[in-house]
């Protein structure tokens, strides 16, 4: 049968004039250059729509406004924010723009220009805590030019620059030169006045210290960039000097970096900056774009040319009575040839079905799978689980108690995960029935938010019940409250604010926490509160509607005493022959001394004020339901002002029992947990 079908291509493809099958190597004409050029001297006015979200040709999104007064753009938004605190922003050219050769893996080569000012001497807007939201020796936090994938990413605020958010995976590919005014050491920043060139990363590839060619990016001076990137040679030039002033002779950086790992064809370029705790408005005032790339035309095949052209003169016209019966006779014999091996196929494709009725033992070939979108929680394999945290090693430990012991990972892509491994003893002590706890796993791997610890999956191989998280570097929240180090009231508040609406958003989707202490809340790199290691709580309810509601009101009775623990300073375990951190709390309110409960640790700089109302709404949260315990929901209006605080009782419930850490009486039912 293969012999017939060979036997025929090379009829057909036989060099003829009625040759119906052509080469199938393509065919590239010649190299041309395919460039961009945009060009803003300045920024004036479009006719937006959306309230001044969208302009024809830059996109604009988080907190960001062109200026009709200074004609530039601003990030972030003043108009419309008063608190300038933790916003990003961006500014991206609404068409994309060709930056890779797919073919040949060549980058394009580009060009750009602008003019930029961090403005960050005035003092225009308050913060609630009457701290400038100028800060001139802060700064905050900086400006980025980017190349990116899309144009509707907003990156997250602070350290990140706008860049990147929890959505961006390692196969986000981005590109962008940072001009940063902030110190964080935890992304190796030499200072608080560098340009970093950054690749796919928040972490800066390569870091220049501006201070060594008298830039400094917060003095309110108008600087002025150039960027130029050779794509052929992998080279990458930046200067940067002061707007009106000659070209920089010397600079910033020059030397050899590939970008095309981290490229597309077709990529946006733009700007992003943000703000953290301190605030600057960045300014963009002009802008110049021109990127080359090269592309290789396609010609068409000599074949399809050839059938085209018609010769003039008698002697094509003999050429082809000649080829007439020659031609004739190699279309019938390819017909006939096609036709016996279709007839040859057929029977050979029944035999093969007669195989198969007889022998069912025959294993059919895997089904492709289909590809599983980045980060969706998946199952892991026993044999992975054991590669990553190095055969379960104890140097891998990261902390253990009755129910589990978790680890830290990295697994085969690199990534770092901690691994909860949940003990047999535990389950089997306490006749836990595995299914619904591994149902309960599942479930919870579904929700996304920004501040709850994403699950990355789980392994229920060979009787193992483990569950993988993303690995947060700067631990658990009970390190940096009970530890040597002092916690600011900014970053408590925060803390406890971020901590609520993880709670609320969890409730608003009929699920609870059930284990809220602060060994389950944990610092990410820019110190915002995610909440993990959920308590998978299996209650004796005979229906899951009242196991929710149950779980719920722990959650909030819970969270008022971490709250408790945030604002003191202090653990809720009572310590041998001292009293419990929420009897003491009730003491100081029957005596109206909340204000002695605050850290003292923290200084003159705490909100004492502030400080007093979060404990009050911590002793709300530990009140029983008939009694007045708030919801979730409610807490977050009381945290963001939006209503105000119902008033205690004088005196402590008597109904109220002091709180352990296995225990919490909610609407009059004891509710079982684990640590």
């Amino acid at each position: 049968m293969p012999l017939f079908i060979i036997f025929l291509i090379v009829i057909l493809t036989s060099d003829h004039p009625y040759s119906v099958i052509a080469d199938s190597k393509s065919s590239y004409g010649p190299v041309i250059n395919v460039t961009k050029h945009l060009s803003f001297p300045d920024f004036s006015p479009f006719s937006f729509k959306n309230s001044l979200r969208f302009s024809p040709d830059v996109t604009l999104l988080g907190s960001v406004i062109i200026s009709n007064e200074k004609r530039c753009i601003q990030i972030p938004n003043n108009h419309q924010q008063s608190d300038l605190k933790h916003l990003a922003g961006r500014a991206i050219y609404s068409s994309p723009v060709r930056l890779l050769d797919p073919i040949t893996k060549t980058p394009a080569s580009f060009q750009t220009t602008f003019s930029f000012q961090f403005q960050n001497s005035h003092n225009t807007y308050e913060s609630s805590d009457n701290s400038p939201d100028f800060d001139i020796n802060g700064g905050g936090s900086g400006l980025t030019f980017i190349i990116v994938p899309d144009e509707f990413t907003v990156g997250r605020p602070g350290p990140w620059l706008g860049m990147l958010n929890d959505v961006c995976d390692d196969d986000y590919k981005t590109v962008a030169v940072e001009f940063d005014s902030r110190h964080n050491p935890e992304f190796g920043d030499p200072n608080d006045n560098h340009v970093g060139i950054n690749l796919g990363s928040i972490v800066s590839t390569i870091a220049i210290n501006a201070s060594e060619f008298r830039v400094y990016l917060k003095d309110g001076s108008i600087y002025r960039a150039w960027i130029s990137y050779d794509g052929q040679k992998r080279i990458l030039d930046i200067h940067l000097g002061k707007d009106g002033q000659v070209f920089p002779s010397k600079p910033l950086f020059s030397g050899p970096i590939d970008f095309s790992p981290f490229l597309k064809e077709y990529m946006f370029v733009g700007f992003s900056a943000s703000t953290g705790n301190h605030t600057q408005i960045h300014n963009i005032f002009s802008w110049n774009f021109t990127s080359t790339s090269q592309a290789s035309l396609r010609v068409p095949l000599v074949e399809t040319c050839e059938s085209k052209i018609i010769s003039s003169g008698n002697q094509n016209i003999t050429e082809n009575s000649h080829r007439e019966p020659t031609s004739a006779f190699f279309v019938f014999l390819a017909v006939g040839i096609l036709l016996l091996a279709v007839v040859i196929n057929l029977y050979f494709n029944r035999r093969r079905k007669d195989d198969k009725s007889e022998d069912q033992s025959i294993v059919l070939p895997e089904q492709k799978q289909r590809p599983r979108p980045p980060n969706k929680p998946r199952r892991f394999t026993l044999a992975e689980i054991s590669s990553a945290t190095r055969s379960f090693s104890e140097l891998q430990i990261l902390g253990n108690d009755s129910a589990s012991i978790t680890y830290k990972a990295t697994m085969l892509n690199g990534c770092n995960v901690a691994v909860k491994r949940f003990l047999t003893r535990f389950f089997d002590s306490h006749g836990l029935d595995r299914r619904r706890f591994r149902k309960e796993i599942k479930r919870s791997s579904r929700i996304r938010h920004p501040n709850l610890v994403p699950i990355r999956g789980w392994c229920f191989d060979n009787n193992e019940t483990i569950v993988v998280y993303d690995y947060i570097p700067n631990g658990s929240l009970d390190k940096w409250l009970f530890g040597p180090g002092v916690l600011p009231w900014t970053r408590r508040f925060k803390v406890v604010k971020d901590v609520a609406e993880a709670l609320s958003y969890l409730h608003s989707k009929q699920l609870a926490h059930k284990k809220v202490k602060a060994t389950s809340v944990f610092l990410d790199v820019s110190f915002r509160a995610v909440i993990g290691d959920f308590g998978y709580v299996l209650l004796s309810a005979e229906s899951t509607r009242f196991e929710s509601m149950v779980s719920r009101s722990v959650d909030v009775f819970e969270f008022g005493v971490f709250i408790l623990e945030v604002v003191t300073g202090r653990s809720r375990r009572s310590e041998p022959g001292g009293r419990d951190l929420l009897d003491m709390a009730w003491s100081m309110q029957e005596s109206n001394d909340k204000d002695k409960l605050v850290d003292r640790r923290m200084g003159s700089v705490v909100n004492s004020e502030q400080a007093v109302r979060i404990l009050e709404i911590g002793l709300l949260c530990t009140l029983n339901e008939n009694r007045g315990r708030p919801t979730m929901e409610q807490v977050v209006e009381f945290l963001n002002l939006e209503k105000p605080i119902p008033e205690l009782p004088s005196s402590r419930p008597v109904s109220l029992f002091p709180y352990t850490s296995t225990t919490a009486l909610c609407s009059g039912y004891t509710c079982a947990t684990f640590n």
